[in-house]
């Protein structure tokens, strides 16, 4: 399968390898507490944000696009700009029921957006074989709220010193916070909102 692959593939792998260290480095935290595990796997998005835009430049450069690579885009997409943001708003402390709901939400937001636009690229796409918007923001945007929590991690406001604390609704613990979660998930799957895609 190895041989498959274009040279645009091994960006996206790269991508992807980003995003699972972060949750491996996001889980590392929480075992031992040391910080500079958070801060190494919220440094490995941006990084994952780098392979991600590089795969499709190389790709278009090459003039090899293929369905696979689309495919394999999107997964690693899943993991970085997914599940990882998710894990790593974990780490910092958002782990009330209602935190766990709202973070599980975004990332279904974020695998439904994937999926549609896969499935509409085609038809999205003018003339030129190129699609002109994104239908609601794109999952990668999920880095702006890695970098939030990068700077509340990097001035001490994880854990119970997270910004705007904690409130107790029914059975279960919110994180006011978490709620950028759940508007970044909301805006993924708008069929409203149009971007133009650079």
């Amino acid at each position: 399968m190895l041989r498959d692959f274009q040279l645009a593939d091994w960006f996206t792998l790269g991508n992807a390898f980003c995003g699972t260290g972060a949750i491996f480095a996001a889980m590392r935290f929480l075992q031992d507490g040391v910080i500079r595990d958070l801060m190494i796997g919220m440094a490995l998005i941006p990084l994952a944000f780098i392979f991600d835009a590089l795969d499709g430049r190389v790709a278009r450069w090459r003039k090899q696009a293929s369905v696979l690579g689309r495919e394999l885009d999107s997964l690693a997409d899943v993991i970085s700009f997914g599940v990882a943001p998710a894990a790593l708003a974990y780490a910092c402390g958002m782990q009330g029921g209602w935190d766990w709901l709202v973070l599980s939400y975004f990332v279904a937001c974020g695998v439904s957006r994937l999926a549609r636009y896969n499935v509409t690229a085609e038809s999205l796409a003018g003339d030129d074989d190129k699609v002109k918007y994104f239908e609601g923001t794109p999952i990668p945007t999920s880095l702006v709220l890695v970098m939030v929590l990068a700077v509340a991690a990097y001035l001490g406001h994880i854990g119970e010193a997270l910004w705007l604390g904690g409130w107790r609704l029914g059975p279960w613990l919110l994180h006011p916070l978490v709620l950028l979660y759940a508007v970044s998930g909301t805006l993924m799957i708008s069929k409203t909102l149009r971007i133009p895609k650079p």
